[in-house]
């Protein structure tokens, strides 16, 4: 059985578990503030070419997700997320246990647009009696393997600076985003438009972490406080920057996630030349083919994937992920498989 249920099946990259086997005994202070952590952000903030930026490695997405933005949101606020949206589907209603709303909002391709924001602005506009919009969350890729254009971030982020709101990215899988074959984002953009945002790390090559990016300063003042307060700050702070600083210092991270995304692509291009529809429009690791249930029942005797929508009674919607793990010759036998079928 080979898994195409998600992009971290597998442990760590060799390259990060040798960097962490080569620095285990080299004393370093605690907490990150050793060495390592401020060489990663170092070049972190090269990448993404703001000095100013505070960054922190926090441990998942989920964590992250609930640090910052109860963190931003005052006690009446409230954020505004697709309905696919990662803090509304997928995180056990962490986001609410904080006390704040999360309002969505039904999408086409998982993406929010500056209408979508002015008309929950307008349907929330009765104070104080509703809860005040606050953050926009957006996640690069999608929840549905989709992404944003420059343009498409670049209006989001001038209508939040207008409507008095802030951006935050969610970039769980930002490195599968940045590498796609249509993207035409940078790091430097993302930052330019957007508040806050981190790259993720677990779903590409690290054991774990997430690096969280404040793009203005003023913003993530006793961001530190709170993470220590939720339980989120490691002792051994070392264990995260270390990956970070192994995936960026020579571009790994854009090679592992480049390699999953073709793996996709070449699997996309067998179901399509099979005759079959998507779901979705995705150029990233993540596809989503709308298949006959007798295929679907053929290929889970041999591969696992989560069947994600029900389309007719005869047909569904699964979902298939790759990783920059995913075995070759279990991609080339999934595709003779397709063909086959």
């Amino acid at each position: 059985m080979y898994n195409f249920k998600n992009d971290y099946s597998e442990g760590a990259h060799p390259r990060i578990l040798e960097k962490l086997i080569e620095t285990n005994l080299i004393q370093q202070l605690g907490y990150g503030e050793d060495d390592y952590s401020k060489e990663a952000k170092t070049i972190l903030r090269n990448k993404i070419d703001n000095q100013r930026a505070v960054i922190h490695f926090l441990s998942g997405g989920t964590q992250t997700n609930l640090l910052v933005i109860s963190f931003l949101l005052r006690v009446h606020e409230a954020v505004i997320s697709a309905k696919t949206g990662h803090i509304s589907a997928n995180e056990t209603g962490a986001i609410e246990a904080t006390g704040h709303k999360v309002i969505t909002v039904e999408t086409v391709d998982g993406k929010l647009t500056p209408e979508d924001i002015i008309k929950t602005l307008n349907d929330h506009a009765l104070a104080p009696h509703m809860v005040k919009p606050r953050i926009v969350y957006i996640s690069n890729s999608t929840e549905i393997g989709t992404i944003y254009s420059l343009a498409e971030l670049k209006a989001l982020y001038l209508c939040c600076q207008q409507q008095k709101l802030l951006l935050y990215l969610d970039g769980a899988r930002l490195g599968h985003a940045l590498t796609a074959e249509n993207n035409d984002l940078t790091f430097a953009a993302i930052a330019k438009y957007s508040d806050v945002f981190y790259i993720g790390g677990t779903k590409n090559g690290a054991l774990l972490g997430e690096a969280v990016v404040f793009n203005h300063p003023d913003l993530a003042q006793d961001f530190d406080y709170a993470i220590k307060q939720k339980g989120a700050l490691l002792a051994k702070g070392r264990m995260l920057s270390i990956q970070f600083l192994v995936l960026f210092k020579d571009d790994l991270y854009f090679e592992l996630a480049l390699k999953a995304n073709s793996f996709a692509m070449r699997m996309a291009k067998a179901i399509k030349d099979r005759g079959y529809s998507f779901l979705t429009d995705s150029t990233t690791n993540q596809i989503f083919p709308i298949l006959p249930k007798s295929v679907i029942n053929t290929l889970l005797l041999n591969y696992q994937f989560y069947i994600w929508k029900e389309i007719d009674h005869d047909h569904a919607a699964i979902r298939l992920i790759t990783s920059w793990a995913t075995d070759e010759t279990q991609v080339e036998n999934f595709i003779n498989d397709i063909l086959n079928s």
